[in-house]
C-alpha cells in the first residue's frame, strides 16, 4: 500500500507566509526610527548643553584681552611706592581695556620656601592664570618698571602679527654674548608663546608676555619646579629660566626674543643694559634694576620719571 506523501509546502504559496515577514520588516522599520529619534534627542541634548555651558563660563568683562600682573614688595617699600606703581599700571590698564592683578610677594611665601624671594614672580602669575582663566595674555612687569609711553597698546607695539615677525631676534644666543645655543630662524607669530627680552649679561624676565594656553601652565610649573630651585642659581630665577631655554628645546621653540628697548628698557644708571637697551626718550617701559635691593629708601631713581609719566598723561 502506498501512503499518499504530504504535499509540498511552497511558502510562496502560503497566504500566511506574506503575513509572517511583514512584522518583521515592520520591526525594523521600527528600530530604524528608534534610531534616529534617539539620535535627534541627543543631538539636541549636546547643542542645549554645551550653549548652557557656554553661557556660563563666559568671559567676565574686561578680562578677554590681556591682564597685567605686577608682583608688590609690600613689606619693604613704602605705601607711597606702592601707590605709584599701581597708579602707573591702573592708567595703563583703563586707557586699553586690560586688568590688573596686583600680588603681594608675601602671599607666595610658603610656596618659595627658603629660596629668594625673587622667585615669587612664577606662583603669581600662575595665581594670575587661575583668576582669569579666559585671558588671552598674562603681561608681567617688575615693581621697579614703569609704563612711560602708555598710548601703544600690547597688541599695536609688540602682539600684532607683522608687528611681532618684525620684531624677533633670530639665530642669537640665549644667554649673551656668546652662548652656543641660539634662538630659532624660522619662528612665525602663530608658533610663540613667550615673548621676554636680554640684558648685556642673561635674560631679563623682569617684563615678558605669556600667551594663555596649555603651553603657559606647563611654563610655569616647569620654571617654578623644585628641581630647578634647588640648584641655589646665584640669579635665582633669572638663570633658571637661562637654564630652561639652553636644555629644553621644546620652551625655546615656543620663545620669542625682542630686542630690550621693546618691552624692558633700563635706566641710564644701570650697568647692565644690553646694546641699544637704555631708555630713550618715547620707549615703552623702563625699568630699574637697582631698585631691585633698594628696598630701604623706595628707589628715589624712579621718582623724576614717576614726575615724566605724570605730565604725559596730564597732557593727553
Amino acid at each position: 500500500m502506498q501512503f499518499a506523501l504530504p504535499p509540498r509546502r511552497n511558502p510562496h504559496a502560503l497566504p500566511g507566509a506574506r503575513s509572517s515577514r511583514l512584522p518583521l520588516y515592520r520591526r525594523k522599520q521600527l528600530k530604524t526610527l528608534v534610531l534616529i529619534v534617539f539620535s535627534v534627542l541627543s543631538l539636541l541634548y549636546l547643542l542645549t548643553h554645551l550653549s548652557s555651558s557656554s553661557s556660563s563660563v563666559a568671559a567676565p568683562a574686561g578680562t578677554a584681552g590681556v591682564v597685567i600682573v605686577t608682583l608688590l614688595d609690600r613689606e619693604h617699600f613704602s605705601e607711597s611706592y606702592i601707590n605709584k606703581i599701581i597708579s602707573n599700571r591702573e592708567d595703563y590698564a583703563k586707557r586699553h581695556g586690560y586688568t590688573n592683578f596686583f600680588a603681594s610677594q608675601s602671599d607666595y611665601d610658603e610656596a618659595v620656601g627658603d629660596q629668594p624671594k625673587s622667585w615669587a614672580l612664577i606662583p603669581a602669575v600662575r595665581h594670575a592664570v587661575a583668576t582669569y582663566p579666559h585671558a588671552a595674555y598674562f603681561f608681567y612687569l617688575s615693581p621697579h618698571s614703569l609704563i612711560m609711553n602708555p598710548t601703544k597698546s600690547l597688541k599695536s607695539h609688540l602682539l600684532d602679527r607683522s608687528k611681532l615677525e618684525a620684531t624677533i631676534l633670530k639665530d642669537i644666543p640665549i644667554v649673551p654674548p656668546d652662548s652656543i645655543i641660539r634662538t630659532f630662524s624660522h619662528l612665525k607669530e602663530q608658533d610663540i608663546d613667550f615673548i621676554t627680552t636680554q640684558d648685556s649679561e642673561d635674560l631679563s624676565p623682569s617684563s615678558f608676555v605669556l600667551k594663555n594656553g596649555d603651553f603657559a601652565r606647563y611654563f610655569l610649573d616647569l620654571w617654578f619646579d623644585p628641581l630647578f630651585r634647588s640648584y641655589n642659581f646665584a640669579k635665582a630665577e633669572i638663570h633658571g629660566l637661562d637654564h630652561i631655554m639652553q636644555w629644553h628645546p621644546t620652551v625655546l621653540a615656543r620663545t620669542a626674543l625682542v630686542p630690550q628697548r621693546v618691552l624692558n628698557a633700563y635706566s641710564k644708571d644701570s650697568t647692565s643694559a644690553g646694546p641699544d637697551g637704555t631708555y630713550n626718550d618715547g620707549d615703552f617701559i623702563i625699568r630699574f634694576p637697582g631698585c631691585d635691593k633698594a628696598q630701604a629708601n623706595d628707589c628715589p631713581e624712579m621718582e623724576s620719571y614717576y614726575m615724566l609719566w605724570q605730565k604725559k598723561i596730564k597732557s593727553g
